[in-house]
């Protein structure tokens, strides 16, 4: 059970950016209904999550990969949940979403996929990006890649803590 109750999406003051959200969305999600309660917030982590998820030209199967990754790493079981599926149709195998704790020890993820999964480990774990795990990541971006890939690194993990300080589950009731 989330830790503050979800807001109440029919209020006056946040009512039409509920209906925007639930527009772009297909719901308010439980996430949404807990920033709800601070519209600024809410408003601009919905133009940030628009642009990373959806306007970003990072691919989107190594989009999921980092969100997966992260989701794993911070124990953000919402997270995994809600976005288990969007892996999948980006490409991401059941048997990779298997292996993802041991993803060094794999022969599952392609060059690339461990390039970046070691640049969200560093992120997520140290937040200093080692210079070898920053050099292997850069032989496959370019400046606006390494940008992207970094900014949904760290989106993510804001994601995650949000999620996890404030115990929201997808099993909660609102």
């Amino acid at each position: 059970m989330a830790r503050l109750a979800y807001a109440d999406i029919g209020r006056e003051e946040v009512r039409a950016l509920a209906a925007r959200i639930a527009a772009e969305r297909g719901e308010v999600l439980h996430i949404y209904r807990m920033l709800l309660h601070s519209p600024v917030v809410a408003e601009g982590w919905l133009a940030l999550m628009t642009a990373i998820r959806q306007r970003a030209a990072l691919a989107g199967d190594l989009r999921e990969l980092v969100i997966m990754r992260i989701a794993q790493l911070n124990g953000a079981n919402y997270e995994a949940e809600q976005h288990r599926a969007f892996a999948l149709r980006e490409g991401i195998s059941e048997a990779q979403l298997d292996a993802l704790a041991a993803w060094e020890r794999s022969d599952l993820f392609s060059p690339i996929q461990r390039a970046v999964l070691a640049y969200t480990d560093a992120m997520t774990l140290d937040v200093k990006v080692p210079e070898d795990i920053f050099a292997q990541t850069r032989e496959h971006f370019d400046e606006r890649g390494m940008i992207e890939l970094t900014a949904t690194v760290a989106s993510y993990n804001m994601v995650s803590r949000f999620l996890v300080a404030l115990e929201v589950e997808g099993s909660d009731k609102v």
